[in-house]
C-alpha cells in the first residue's frame, strides 16, 4: 500500500517530479562521461605501450634487462617455440623480435634509431602494424628494405625509395652495418618512437647483427589479458632451465604504472569535486520540493496520520525518484557513450601537438567498461538516497501549527 501511495504521489505534480529526476539524470551522465574519458585515455595509453613496445609478457635472456645488448640475445628455434606454446593453453601465439640501438643516416644527417627486426605477419596480427603505414609496404626477408617512422624520415630528410644507412654493434663486438631501401613510412602513435623507429625483416636484422636464429625479446600474446600474472608464473617454470626470464608489462614499465595511478587519482579527485557540485544541486531540488509540500505534510499530520508512516511514504517517493534518475541517466549516458565510443573525438592543430608532446595520441577515447557504470551509478544513487533523508527528518521534527502558516 505504501509503495502504491508513494508512486501515485510522484505523479500528482509531474513537473516537480520530472525536474528532480532530470537533475539526477544529468548528474549521472556527467559522472559517466568524466569516468569514461579517464578510463578510455588510460586504456588507450596502456594499449599503445603494450602493443607497440613491450607486449603483455616478454621472455628474455636473464641478463638482457640489465644490459639490453645483442650479446644477450638467445637462441630461438622450433624446439623452444613448441616447448613454450605447449606449456599453457592460455598462450595464443608468439612474436619474436630482435632490437638494438644504432646510428641511422640519410645523405647528410645522422640520428640515433631504435632498430627492430620483426616478423611482420605475426607483428601485424598482434598490433595491426600494417594499418599504421602511411605509404609503401613492409619488405620481405632478404629484400634489404626498411620501414621507418615518419618523424625519423623528416629528421633524416629521406622518403620512400631513398637509402637508409645503419651502423652499430652486432653480437660480441662485430661491426653491424647495412644499406637499406626505405620501402615505407609509418605513423607511430608515440612521438618518441616515431622519431626513432626503424623496422627490418627479422632475418635481415639477424644477419646484420651476426645473430642468426637469435632474438632479444619473445613477446607472448595471451588469450586472456586478465590472466597475465598467472600465465607469467607458468612460463617462468617452463623456461627456468634455459637461462631465460619472464617479465610482465607491469615489471617492464614501472614508470607507466605510477603515471597511470597518478592519473587515476587525479581523476578521482575531480570526480569527488563533481559529486559535491552534484550533491548540492540535487539537495536544492529536494529542499524546494519539501518546502512546497510543507503545508500538505502539516495537514496530514493534523488529521491523525502517524509521522513514521508519512516519513516512510515520502522516503519511498524520493527513493523512486532516485531510481528513475539513475536509470534514465544510464539510458541517456549509454547512448552518448556509445556514440563517442565508435566516433572518438580527434584533436587537430595546437591541441593535437600538445597531446603528442605529452606522449598521448591526439584522440579522446571513451570507455564502455561495466565498471564505469557500476561505480558512477552506485555513487550517485548513494548521494541521492542520503539527500532524500532530508524530507524524512523534516517530517519527524515538523511543528504542525507552524507548518500551516
Amino acid at each position: 500500500m505504501y509503495l502504491k501511495l508513494a508512486w501515485r504521489n510522484l505523479w500528482r505534480n509531474r513537473r516537480r517530479t520530472l525536474i528532480t529526476v532530470s537533475s539526477i539524470m544529468f548528474a549521472v551522465v556527467a559522472a559517466l562521461l568524466m569516468e569514461s574519458i579517464g578510463a578510455g585515455t588510460r586504456s588507450q595509453l596502456l594499449d599503445n605501450m603494450t602493443s607497440f613496445q613491450t607486449g603483455y609478457i616478454q621472455i628474455q635472456d636473464y641478463r638482457y634487462e640489465d644490459e639490453p645488448s645483442p650479446d644477450n640475445a638467445f637462441l630461438y628455434n622450433e624446439e623452444l617455440e613448441q616447448k613454450i606454446l605447449s606449456s599453457d593453453d592460455d598462450i595464443d601465439f608468439l612474436i619474436p623480435r630482435i632490437e638494438t640501438f644504432m646510428l641511422s643516416a640519410g645523405e647528410e644527417i645522422t640520428r640515433g634509431a631504435i632498430v627492430m627486426g620483426v616478423n611482420i605477419d605475426k607483428e601485424d596480427r598482434f598490433n595491426q602494424l600494417r594499418e599504421r603505414l602511411e605509404i609503401g609496404e613492409f619488405g620481405k626477408a632478404g629484400s634489404n628494405q626498411a620501414v621507418i617512422g615518419r618523424g625519423l624520415g623528416d629528421r633524416l630528410n629521406i622518403a620512400v625509395g631513398d637509402t637508409l644507412v645503419l651502423l652499430g654493434q652486432g653480437r660480441f663486438g662485430m661491426t653491424a652495418s647495412g644499406l637499406f631501401e626505405v620501402s615505407g613510412l609509418i605513423q607511430y602513435p608515440l612521438r618518441e618512437l616515431d622519431n626513432q623507429i626503424v623496422y627490418l625483416p627479422l632475418e635481415d636484422m639477424q644477419w646484420m647483427l651476426s645473430a642468426e636464429d637469435h632474438i632479444t625479446n619473445l613477446v607472448v600474446a595471451p588469450e586472456h589479458t586478465g590472466q597475465v600474472d598467472k600465465l607469467a608464473q607458468s612460463l617462468s617454470q617452463t623456461v627456468s632451465g634455459d637461462d631465460l626470464k619472464v617479465l610482465t608489462w607491469k615489471e617492464m614499465m614501472p614508470e607507466l604504472i605510477e603515471a597511470l595511478k597518478f592519473d587515476e587519482l587525479s581523476g578521482r579527485l575531480m570526480l569527488w569535486i563533481l559529486y559535491v557540485v552534484i550533491g548540492f544541486g540535487i539537495f536544492g531540488t529536494v529542499l524546494t520540493m519539501t518546502l512546497e509540500r510543507k503545508r500538505e505534510f502539516g495537514i496530514l499530520l493534523s488529521v491523525g496520520m502517524y509521522r513514521t508512516k508519512l516519513a516512510l511514504v515520502v522516503f519511498i517517493e524520493t527513493f523512486f525518484i532516485s531510481i528513475l534518475g539513475v536509470l534514465s541517466g544510464f539510458v541517456f549516458g549509454s547512448i552518448v557513450l556509445l556514440y563517442f565510443y565508435f566516433n572518438p573525438i580527434e584533436f587537430t592543430g595546437d591541441m593535437a601537438e600538445l597531446m603528442i608532446d605529452f606522449g598521448f595520441e591526439p584522440i579522446m577515447v571513451f570507455s564502455l567498461s561495466p565498471k564505469v557504470f557500476l561505480l558512477q551509478g552506485a555513487a550517485i544513487f548513494i548521494i541521492t538516497t542520503f539527500i532524500c533523508l532530508y524530507p524524512t527528518l523534516k517530517i519527524a521534527r515538523m511543528n504542525i501549527l507552524e507548518s500551516k502558516k
